[in-house]
C-alpha cells in the first residue's frame, strides 16, 4: 500500500504523529519530517502492518492532508 501526504495542505497540526507513531514524525522546529523529504508531496510504500494506524492517521488529519492508496 501507499500513502500520499499533500504537504501543501499539511499545516503541523500532529495529529498523524499521535495515530501513527511508527510513521509519522515532528522535527525539531515542529514541521512534519517528511518535509525534509519533499517539498510537495511525498509518497512512500507502507507495509500492510501498519495498515491501521496508517489509516488512523488518514482519519485525524484536520485538513485530510494524507491519503491511503491500496
Amino acid at each position: 500500500m501507499k500513502v500520499e501526504v499533500d504537504l501543501n495542505k499539511c499545516q503541523d497540526h500532529g495529529q498523524c504523529v499521535y495515530a501513527a507513531p511508527d510513521l509519522f514524525a515532528l522535527d525539531d522546529e515542529g514541521r512534519l519530517s517528511l518535509r525534509s523529504q519533499a517539498t510537495d508531496v511525498y509518497v512512500a510504500d507502507v507495509d500492510e502492518a501498519s495498515a491501521e494506524e496508517l489509516y488512523e492517521a488518514a482519519e485525524v488529519c484536520p485538513l485530510q492532508a494524507i491519503t491511503v492508496h491500496e
